[in-house]
């Protein structure tokens, strides 16, 4: 179980440094409670003439989901957490194969978990997924405004997948909803930032 935890927080670890919502004491916990209970299964019904020693210990893949569903949430159509919510996932298998005997295939998995983290997350080529996002903008010149909207998308390839348009009469003011795919490693934050500038825009988030 020492092991176990170790190797949980060795992962957590990796977690906390990108700002993650579950962190070591998460990841820790969670693989030293997968190696008790499957000690726990393995070992804890031996007084029973044919019992199952996987039937508590199958639990486990199924019962760890609800830390993942509370990981995972959507803001603005953008999905978050999910590599997060997979790690707990891969984590409590590590957690059942030390607490199985089975230490080398749960070190190396836990090591290849951290690995795999850090590699994808470095490598342009590796983690060359494109990403959802959303983007609102408030106009006086939608027509304007939208146009070059485009040809910077064009030029950026980034796909519009949804457009949303909201006029306001009474103010002149048209809201302008978007739901984009960005390539991979493109600047958000500098693409809002230069459209923040433009006088014809009230306001901009994405």
């Amino acid at each position: 179980m020492v092991v176990a935890c170790f190797m949980g927080y060795v992962i957590g670890y990796e977690r906390k440094n990108r700002d993650k919502s579950a962190g070591m004491r998460t990841h820790a916990i969670v693989c030293l409670g997968s190696a008790l209970i499957m000690i726990v299964s393995k070992y804890g019904f031996k007084d029973i003439p044919e019992y199952d020693a996987s039937r508590v210990a199958a639990q486990i893949v199924s019962g760890v989901g609800f830390l993942g569903a509370g990981i995972i949430f959507v803001r603005n159509n953008t999905v978050s957490g999910l590599t997060t919510a997979a790690g707990i996932w891969t984590t409590a298998g590590v957690g059942m194969a030390i607490g199985a005997g089975a230490y080398f295939i749960g070190i190396s998995a836990g090591l290849l978990v951290v690995v795999t983290q850090v590699v994808l997350h470095k490598s342009a080529f590796f983690a060359s997924e494109p990403v959802r996002g959303f983007l609102k903008i408030s106009t006086n010149d939608y027509e304007g405004v939208f146009s070059d909207l485009q040809k910077q998308f064009e030029r950026e390839k980034i796909r519009i997948l949804r457009v949303k348009v909201n006029k306001e009469k009474n103010k002149g003011e048209t809201k302008l909803e978007m739901d984009l795919l960005y390539p991979a490693k493109f600047d958000r934050t500098q693409m809002v930032a230069q459209w923040s500038k433009d006088e014809r825009v009230q306001g901009i988030s994405g």
